[in-house]
């Protein structure tokens, strides 16, 4: 792997090494590469708004943001965020990273898909939630520069089709626990891709409620 890529350094240390051996072992060759752009893409913006943030912990943080959604959890009860944030956590803890750190990179993940919370927490959170929006649906763009966008492409590739077949992605990893997506930008995806899915609503909810009034 290329150490340096869009001016950015890959972190390869032991913890980092790691963590994208576990993550190889889990994911789709799609959902790796997209974690690795989503590093970068997090790291750039870090840097271009002077933000103090731990690459390492990134890192680790953006390959692990979609792990919730292998095979094995097909039957969690939880948002796949959570199973996500939950393993990373577990990981981290197990390679002898800190509590709080630990704790740090759990609430990255958690709340990496959850609109207008990220950017009033920690730099890690709202890193590791801009870097996976820009990879997924472009988010702020047309701040990262062309040269920037076509190294880490070449880098780390978006296969054809990427767009639909991310989406695919997370609908398979999601379509056996419909209901951990009441709320959320999950649920989109649920109803494009599954025919049979029927979303939640807030007010139905309130107003089917057994209150009386």
């Amino acid at each position: 792997m290329n150490r340096n890529i869009a001016g950015i350094d890959m972190p390869d240390t032991a913890l980092a090494r790691a963590a994208l051996e576990h993550i190889r072992g889990v994911e789709s060759e799609l959902t790796l590469h997209h974690a690795l752009r989503a590093f970068l893409f997090a790291a750039l913006t870090g840097i271009r708004e002077a933000l103090e943030f731990d690459a390492e912990l990134l890192y680790v943080g953006t390959l692990f943001h979609n792990v919730g959604l292998s095979l094995r959890y097909n039957r969690s009860p939880n948002r796949f965020e959570i199973d996500s944030a939950n393993e990373a956590r577990e990981f981290l803890i197990a390679h002898g990273v800190g509590k709080i750190a630990a704790e740090d990179v759990w609430n990255a993940v958690a709340l990496h898909t959850t609109p207008g919370i990220p950017e009033h927490m920690s730099a890690l959170v709202l890193l590791v939630s801009a870097g996976v929006q820009m990879d997924v649906r472009g988010a702020r763009y047309y701040e990262f520069t062309a040269q920037q966008r076509d190294a880490i492409v070449q880098a780390f590739p978006r296969e054809r089709g990427f767009k639909s077949k991310l989406i695919e992605a997370y609908a398979r990893g999601m379509v056996h626990r419909p209901e951990t997506t009441f709320g959320t930008v999950n649920a989109d995806v649920l109803d494009r891709w599954d025919p049979d899915y029927r979303r939640l609503n807030f007010c139905g909810l309130v107003l089917g409620s057994e209150w009386p009034n």
